[in-house]
């Protein structure tokens, strides 16, 4: 009986660590939080029954789970939902990465925007390097890259984030 308990106890502290990083890599990928929760819930329950006696670091296998789970969630529902939202509404503007911002938030304003701008591949590269973690070497694997492509795609994102955010000031 207490094997069980054990056993549940292990995955709750699993998730409880690495949780909130697992949830911000998958908003990168996802439209909404709603849909990064759930695509991390599915990805963690996957990995958990099924992949967690595989070889290889955890988180890695998770992430790697997350990127497809939102892929998947995309193509599934992406473009049926964009032409909608483009129907009701033509000016709407593109999801936000992050939570709504507070207002007179500048600093924070500025960064969603540098983040959004950069290509896609750049965005996902740092956000599983940053919030993920990962080597170079397990983003490439992730992404299907060489481990040299995928610091690439690193060294340009933070270059343009460097240059498009140096000109906003801080308002502390």
């Amino acid at each position: 009986m207490d094997a069980p308990h054990s056993h549940h106890e292990s995955w709750k502290h699993w998730f409880h660590r690495h949780g909130p990083r697992l949830l911000v890599c998958a908003r990168q990928w996802t439209r909404s939080l709603a849909d990064a929760e759930d695509v991390v819930q599915e990805a963690f329950v996957r990995f958990w029954r099924h992949q967690r006696g595989l070889g290889g670091e955890p988180l890695a296998l998770v992430l790697t789970s997350i990127r497809r789970s939102a892929l998947d969630l995309a193509r599934r529902e992406g473009r049926r939902q964009l032409r909608e939202q483009r129907a009701e509404d033509p000016l709407e503007r593109e999801p936000m990465l992050f939570e709504p911002l507070a207002e007179g938030d500048d600093r924070r304003s500025a960064i969603e925007g540098a983040l959004q701008r950069l290509p896609e591949e750049q965005r996902e590269v740092l956000a599983l390097k940053i919030w993920g973690e990962q080597t170079f070497e397990q983003i490439g694997a992730s992404l299907g890259v060489s481990p040299n492509t995928a610091a690439s795609r690193y060294r340009y994102a933070l270059k343009t984030l460097r240059r498009e955010l140096s000109s906003v000031q801080c308002h502390d």
